[in-house]
């Protein structure tokens, strides 16, 4: 008997053995019945047997058993994954009830060979290349799910988040404009004002990163305006923000140009923020615009420690960033690392493009190219 004849004959023995493993997988949720533990795992079977019965050629063989079967959409694999995510299993589990039901059914099968069935080795590449294909289609589904989820509640912790912080920051703007306020009230009230207005910045790079992957970008509105000035503004932020840092600013040429300057204004406040954290302690830090040419070109240049250059193509990764004071900063300008992929993704938007390079001679400095 072949091995896809076997498995439909033996079908409910081997189900029933998933269903015990199954019921030995610990999870957060609540336990499933018989049925729910079963899940797919007899589509999925009988999807097995047909595909053993499939004609293949080398090459489509050979594909399959480096993982590179063309995954389909819709598959009991797939929907398993999805039922398994919501009963509170995890990725590994998952995983594991696909090892659970491999093993069953070899030792099934080679039960009956030993009991003078027919065997072809063939029968068992192929199954093994299906149950690896189920596993594939399996984890992918699992782990697009995960992600997908992820991206939502962000994006709802982020939106819900901002009107509590509007509501302390405009409290505490009130505060300030009081002419009565003794000085250790308008100490306090100043520091409100200032960790709650970072709070807010986090939440949108927060709201930002999530409408990055969950559409086609960071939406850019162009209107006709003069960067310089905006620069300008946002430099006058960061010397309040870090007054121990000296920032000089210069402007050559003219800045004129069709840019989204509230957009263009979170690239400037990020990549000069950097510059001051990341750079040599009271060391000086250079920002410059230069619309001399057809694009318009902003810089900033800070000394101190490089960043190595196996990190530079990760720069603007938001899971791979580099701060040389460890993965996680602390302190007042702590943020959640996604200031360089959102200034990637708002230049990108204008068509520019970011240049980076960085030694320990000439420090760090990075090239926004902005085309008018």
């Amino acid at each position: 008997m072949r091995l896809s004849a076997f498995i439909l004959a033996n079908i409910e023995p081997i189900v029933q053995e998933w269903e015990n493993f199954a019921r030995t997988l610990s999870t957060a949720a609540s336990p499933l019945d018989a049925e729910n533990l079963r899940d797919h795992a007899e589509l999925m079977l009988r999807t097995i047997a047909t595909d053993l019965d499939t004609e293949q050629s080398q090459r489509q063989q050979r594909d399959k058993s480096r993982g590179r079967g063309p995954l389909q959409e819709g598959t009991a694999a797939q929907s398993h994954a999805i039922t398994r995510l919501v009963a509170g299993f995890t990725i590994d589990q998952v995983a594991a009830e696909f090892r659970s039901l491999r093993a069953s059914v070899v030792s099934h099968w080679m039960a009956h060979i030993q009991a003078g069935g027919t065997f072809d080795v063939q029968d068992l590449i192929r199954f093994n290349e299906a149950i690896d294909q189920a596993l594939a289609e399996s984890i992918g589904s699992y782990t697009t799910a995960v992600q997908a989820s992820r991206t939502i509640f962000l994006g709802i912790l982020g939106h819900d988040l901002r009107a509590p912080l509007s509501a302390i920051l405009l409290g505490a703007d009130v505060l300030l404009r009081t002419d009565d306020l003794g000085a250790r009230a308008t100490k306090i009230a100043s520091k409100i004002y200032a960790s709650v207005k970072r709070a807010s910045q986090i939440v949108g790079d927060l709201l930002d990163f999530t409408r990055s992957q969950l559409g086609p970008g960071i939406p850019v509105t162009r209107t006709r305006v003069d960067l310089a000035p905006v620069c300008a503004r946002i430099v006058d932020e960061a010397r309040t923000l870090y007054p121990e840092a000296t920032i000089v600013f210069s402007v050559t040429g003219s800045a004129y140009g069709l840019f989204d300057g509230p957009r263009l204004e979170q690239v400037f406040s990020n990549l000069i923020g950097n510059a001051v954290q990341h750079g040599e302690h009271r060391s000086q830090v250079t920002v410059h615009m230069d619309g001399g040419g057809d694009d318009v070109m902003f810089s900033v240049h800070n000394t101190g420690q490089p960043i190595p250059p196996e990190v530079l193509p990760l720069i603007f990764n938001p899971m791979g960033r580099y701060s040389p004071h460890g993965t996680v900063e602390q302190g007042p300008h702590a943020s959640l690392g996604l200031g360089l992929f959102i200034a990637a993704q708002i230049v990108g938007g204008h068509e520019g493009h970011i240049d980076v390079c960085s030694d320990a001679d000439s420090g760090t400095r990075f090239l926004v190219h902005l085309p008018r």
